[in-house]
């Protein structure tokens, strides 16, 4: 018999989560690969320590699919399950297309205090809003903004989106696969929609 965990996780559009407190990270999470595992991890053990709901914000495509033509890592119901995996109450997906895209930073500013983020996890090289003009700084002015050190592989490489992709394009797959830290049984779940996370 077949066992999959239940997870418990709830899934909204960027207009469907209020919160009168929270602990957020943000990101395209892309692969939900090792450095994307780390700032996941952070937020859901801030959350805990707060006493907070912890929520992951993220874009369906990833504005690299949009903007730079790249194609993704993982299809929407499988970045779903990986990040439901690692535990945290809420996963907020904002659909990115062009009137997204258009979107100024004070905007999404606005978008993410509906959970009144009391601490958010970012990483270093995320920005955000029409032109990439939101930046950490940014961001900072407004709430509680923690900047999570890249993650590194054993050669010392940082590992990103990007590399992976890469990687895959040159045929590295397995190079590619233990960069992103998951398993092939727990891929080929996650692509038939297996997770239990609700609406």
């Amino acid at each position: 018999m077949d066992h999959h965990p239940v997870i418990h996780t709830q899934i909204h559009d960027e207009t469907g989560l209020t919160l009168s407190g929270s602990a957020l990270t943000i990101g395209a999470f892309d692969g939900v690969h090792s450095g994307h595992q780390a700032l996941i991890r952070s937020t859901v053990l801030s959350a805990q320590r707060l006493g907070v709901p912890s929520v992951v914000y993220t874009f369906d495509p990833p504005p690299k699919a949009l903007l730079c033509g790249a194609r993704p890592l993982t299809s929407i119901g499988e970045k779903i399950a990986r990040i439901s995996a690692l535990g945290p109450d809420h996963i907020v997906v904002a659909r990115f297309d062009a009137a997204y895209r258009v979107r100024t930073a004070i905007d999404f500013i606005q978008d993410v205090g509906r959970v009144s983020p009391l601490v958010i996890w970012i990483g270093s090289d995320f920005r955000f809003g029409s032109c990439k003009k939101g930046t950490p700084e940014l961001l900072a002015s407004y709430f509680d903004t923690r900047i999570l050190p890249a993650v590194c592989c054993e050669s010392g490489e940082v590992v990103s989106s990007t590399r992976i992709r890469a990687l895959r394009a040159a045929g590295r797959v397995l190079e590619a696969e233990h960069l992103e830290g998951w398993s092939d049984p727990f891929r080929r779940y996650s692509d038939k929609g297996g997770h239990h996370a609700t609406a």
